[in-house]
C-alpha cells in the first residue's frame, strides 16, 4: 500500500498509509480525529534518484512496447552482417559425421 501526504488544519501534516482505491478519500488526523484532504507535500520518489537508475528506468520505459529484438535485424544489417564473417576464412574444419576441429588452434582446446 502506498503512503499518502494530508494536511490537518489544527494539527499540521501527516502521512498515512492507505490502498490506492482509497487515494482521493480525505482521512482522519492521527493526533485530533479531525477528517483532513489529501496534499501533495513531496516530490515523487523518482525525482530523488540517482542518474544512472533513473536512466535505466527511462531506458525500460522506452522499450517496453517495442523491446530491442534480434529478429528485427535484416540480411544488410551492418551489426550482423554475414558479409563481414565472410571476410574472414573460416578456422573450423566440419567432418562428414557432424565434428569440428580446429587444426589452427592450440591442440590442447576442446571444441563443443
Amino acid at each position: 500500500m502506498p503512503y499518502y501526504d494530508y494536511l490537518c488544519e489544527d494539527c499540521g501534516p501527516f502521512t498515512e498509509y492507505t490502498s490506492m482505491a482509497n487515494f482521493d478519500r480525505p482521512c482522519a488526523c492521527p493526533s485530533c480525529s479531525q477528517m483532513a484532504g489529501r496534499a501533495i507535500l513531496r516530490a515523487p520518489n523518482l525525482a530523488n534518484m540517482n542518474g544512472s537508475r533513473r536512466t535505466a528506468f527511462a531506458t525500460n520505459e522506452k522499450a517496453q512496447h517495442a523491446p530491442k529484438s534480434t529478429k528485427s535485424h535484416g540480411p544488410g544489417c551492418s551489426c550482423c552482417s554475414s558479409s563481414a564473417s565472410k571476410s574472414l576464412p573460416s578456422r573450423t574444419l566440419h567432418r562428414a559425421d557432424g565434428s569440428k576441429s580446429f587444426p589452427s588452434a592450440r591442440p590442447w582446446m576442446i571444441s563443443h
